[in-house]
């Protein structure tokens, strides 16, 4: 994430959690959830849900 978007994440935290959640939020919007999908995501996935948010 961070050598495809550099110039775009101003801010960026990791929350540690348990229970196997990984969840994915831009500006409090959450556009990635492994509790709703059931399933981890590709480096590439996350990447294209990015693009598509930031642009």
């Amino acid at each position: 994430m961070l050598a495809t978007f550099k110039q775009k994440i101003e801010d960026l935290k990791l929350i540690p959690a348990n229970g196997g959640c990984f969840e994915l939020t831009v500006d409090g919007e959450t556009i990635y959830s492994k509790l709703q999908t059931g399933k981890f995501p590709d480096e590439q996935a996350i990447l294209n849900v990015l693009k598509q948010r930031l642009r």
